[in-house]
């Protein structure tokens, strides 16, 4: 394998920020103990924050973003991994303060990796990505109000922002639990595509815009909520007694004005859920529940492939709330 390659490189001088497509050697890297020839990364929120601005997270340039990968070892320092294995990262800061997947090579920690099943594809496990991960973690959080907390069962959950990412795979997984899905969305288009996914209904964003009761009538037994602000505090508001709300997002807003009433007269538990910093016990664990939970034809459909080139140009659709499904980035392309 040639010691150059490509790569996506932002810079900051001052008040000016640039990104673009760079050809680099092998000598950039400065930490990590396994080198990786990346086939494909994910485009998830925080890179769509990260391409615009640096979004505060990048502290040393030049820099590598995508906070996510999948590829195959081709050198290795660890005793943990041979070249050939096939491998899968998201979180643990790669593409924030350590270089990410928007690159034809990677070299990371050998404790950020995870094996790739041998059920999935390299593609699939991209397809997949920080966004499926993540919506595993919110599932298996709700999940656990059986489980766990040896609740009732779970019978009726709320998914918003369900044109995303994470949204429409976390209606996937909780329809395949068994679970009856309401999807939020504001995209009427993609009523059909939700309901394919396994929603039993379609809600409409602006149903969950209004000011939000202190309680309201108990409707949800868990929630997935990817958006944050007026959203979450409404779904908060609407969570039956002992149910999960699970919060991974804030597209929305930042900002949760609610009180304490749904927890301390519902019992209502409020999850949240990073995906960053999580075990690697855990990223094993749900790693392993993939290919059981996944209907990966059926999120191929709406998984948009691009390259370098064609991500630059068009990131800024996801700031402007004007993606839906997967983007996987092809480094080979």
């Amino acid at each position: 394998m040639s010691d150059k390659f490509k790569a996506i490189v932002l810079n900051q001088s001052g008040e000016k920020f640039s990104r673009e497509i760079k050809t680099l050697d092998k000598s950039f890297f400065k930490s990590g103990d396994v080198l990786i020839k990346v086939d494909y990364s994910g485009l998830n929120y925080k890179d769509a924050l990260i391409l615009n601005n640096g979004a505060k997270l990048v502290k040393e340039y030049p820099h590598i973003p995508g906070v996510d990968f999948s590829g195959t070892v081709t050198e290795s320092g660890s005793a943990d991994f041979k070249s050939g294995d096939r491998v899968v990262v998201t979180g643990c800061r790669v593409g924030e303060i350590y270089p990410g997947g928007y690159s034809q090579i990677a070299k990371v920690k050998s404790e950020f990796l995870i094996k790739i099943p041998k059920e999935i594809s390299n593609k699939n496990a991209m397809i997949l990505g920080t966004a499926g991960f993540t919506s595993l973690l919110c599932a298996f959080a709700i999940k656990a109000r059986e489980e766990l907390l040896l609740g009732e069962k779970v019978k009726d959950v709320l998914v918003t922002g369900a044109s995303g990412g994470v949204g429409s795979i976390a209606v996937m997984i909780l329809s395949k639990l068994g679970y009856n899905v309401s999807a939020v969305t504001s995209k009427k288009d993609q009523a059909d595509y939700l309901k394919k996914l396994g929603a039993s209904n379609v809600l409409e964003r602006k149903d969950f815009e209004g000011e939000p009761k202190v309680l309201g009538k108990g409707l949800w037994d868990g929630v997935v909520d990817t958006v944050g602000g007026t959203i979450l505090a409404n779904a908060i508001s609407q969570t039956r007694h002992s149910g999960i709300v699970a919060a991974c997002g804030n597209a929305a807003n930042i900002k949760l004005n609610t009180t304490v009433m749904p927890f301390i007269i519902r019992g209502v538990k409020l999850w949240g859920i990073d995906s960053v910093m999580i075990s690697k016990k855990r990223r094993e664990f749900i790693w392993s529940q993939v290919n059981q939970l996944i209907d990966f034809d059926l999120l191929e459909k709406n998984t948009k492939m691009v390259s370098l080139e064609e991500l630059l140009n068009i990131f800024s659709n996801m700031l402007k709330g004007k993606t839906f499904g997967r983007t996987v980035v092809d480094l080979n392309k």
